[in-house]
């Protein structure tokens, strides 16, 4: 009976400390730049006793052609946008997960357990969600038409301006503009849209393409008066500088979702499952919406969101803005193949 007492409380004991034993070793992060709550990772660290390494990307192109070329053995945790999940399933290059090591796939809201890009979560669960618009500086915006007019219309202009470096990104504000849909797959739409991208780059106020998170650089430094961003960076922004505002161009523009997922070839797939299942868990999902200023899809996390966050319709966005709004969607290979086209002669001219 005693040495019985005795196994059951080592057996104890050893459940106590199996999450940082089974966890101990490294995690490899693949992710778009300035999206991950660094405290987050510390916690995870200390919790858990992985070591975490970060590496950063500027789009979901870059993200795949990595991955392509190599990555597929040396990163753990991807974060891809919807769009680019069909891509990422054909081409063999993520892992299905496994729930039953995703305890916390329950606070998820229903809605985003039946994305179309991945039903029933099979490859994937949702990480942030927002939109892509306009950063702009200036010290109110009294009298400033919210519209993509201020890159595309030279009589609208207020400044210097930076455009997103994406093909989808950037073809789909001109449609949006033009009064189409971001995805079209008009071939005379996406082309007038790419002659309206030539001509918009041939202005002296354009300053070229680049990322988010280079665009908004160039604005809160004065370089730029307005650049094409993400929400939430936008919104952080503002909290350093009154005068940097976020706006969500009436034509409408895009929404997304973005996910996290598991590369086909993760060296460390435990430790990756364990750190998807923290991210789902309510307290820490809402930090992550928190630090970002995106929606969660964590429905467990909405009550630990802050309240001014809740209520800021640049992240929870309603009425007529909503309506406006469109995901891009994987349009197939001929249309993906018309856009990638589009932007060859986009950037050559």
């Amino acid at each position: 009976m005693k040495k019985t007492a005795t196994l059951l409380l080592i057996a104890f004991c050893l459940a106590l400390t199996a999450p940082a034993a089974f966890a101990a070793g490294n995690l490899d992060i693949f992710i778009w730049s300035e999206y991950m709550d660094p405290e987050v990772i510390s916690d995870f660290k200390k919790t858990f006793g992985v070591n975490v390494r970060l590496d950063h990307y500027e789009s979901n192109e870059e993200m795949m052609a990595k991955l392509e070329s190599g990555g597929l053995g040396q990163y753990d945790i991807i974060v891809p946008s919807t769009y680019i999940m069909p891509s990422l399933k054909n081409k063999g290059l993520i892992q299905p997960l496994d729930h039953a090591k995703l305890p916390n796939l329950k606070n998820l809201g229903p809605a985003f357990t039946a994305l179309k890009a991945d039903p029933g979560n099979v490859y994937s669960i949702p990480y942030q969600m927002g939109t892509s618009g306009l950063v702009v500086r200036r010290a109110d915006l009294a009298g400033l038409e919210p519209s993509w007019k201020i890159i595309f219309d030279p009589s609208s202009e207020i400044g210097s301006f930076v455009i997103f470096d994406t093909a989808r990104d950037a073809l789909g504000a001109a449609l949006k503009y033009l009064g189409y849909s971001l995805n079209s797959t008009n071939k005379n739409e996406i082309e007038e849209a790419a002659r309206l991208l030539m001509a918009t780059k041939k202005r002296p106020s354009f300053l070229g393409f680049d990322g988010g998170v280079g665009g908004l650089n160039k604005v809160m430094s004065g370089i730029a008066a307005a650049a094409q961003v993400y929400n939430g960076e936008s919104i952080r922004a503002q909290e350093e500088d009154p005068e940097v505002h976020y706006i969500l161009p009436k034509e409408g523009g895009e929404v997304w979702i973005d996910l996290v997922a598991v590369p086909k070839n993760a060296p460390h797939a435990n430790e990756a499952h364990l750190f998807i299942n923290y991210l789902l868990d309510a307290r820490v999902g809402a930090r992550l919406a928190a630090y970002n200023h995106y929606a969660t899809p964590n429905e467990a996390a909405r009550q630990f969101v802050p309240e001014a966050d809740l209520n800021n319709p640049a992240i929870y966005p309603s009425g007529d803005l909503l309506d406006n709004l469109e995901y891009i969607e994987d349009l197939g290979a001929d249309n993906n193949a018309v856009y990638d086209e589009a932007w060859t002669m986009i950037k050559a001219n």
